[in-house]
């Protein structure tokens, strides 16, 4: 059985860790780094920073997005409905919340959504 007050410490530890990186992300915006004698020139120099900062972005979007994840797996917990799916309110298995503590679907619910998503493109 999963124990909910090792998952919650868990789930602080994870947040304050995740939000360090994307502050971390967020404080390196700008390389003053040039390369210096490309046979391309200033055209090769633009396009690797135009990589890299979409690398950036996506990598902040997925930091912001379990941040926020975690955060409501944290307000679950202080309302008392930590490990209960959000959608069919039937507990989640306390495997998958071992595995991922923000979890906030159970596994079928899980699969629902994401063959339904699936479909949807």
């Amino acid at each position: 059985m999963a124990d909910f007050v090792e998952l919650y410490e868990r789930l602080k530890k994870e947040k304050t860790q995740m939000l360090e990186r994307l502050k971390q992300l967020k404080g390196g915006q700008v390389s003053g780094e040039r390369r210096e004698g490309s046979p391309f020139g200033k055209r090769e120099e633009e396009a690797s920073e135009a990589f890299e900062l979409e690398k950036r972005l996506g990598l902040e979007k997925r930091l912001a997005n379990t941040v926020a994840e975690i955060e409501h797996a944290l307000e679950k917990y202080e309302a008392g409905t930590y490990g209960l799916c959000d959608s069919c309110g039937q507990p989640i298995e306390p495997a998958r919340l071992e595995a991922l503590p923000q979890a906030s679907l159970c596994l079928g619910c899980k699969a629902r959504q994401a063959k339904n998503a699936k479909g949807a493109r």
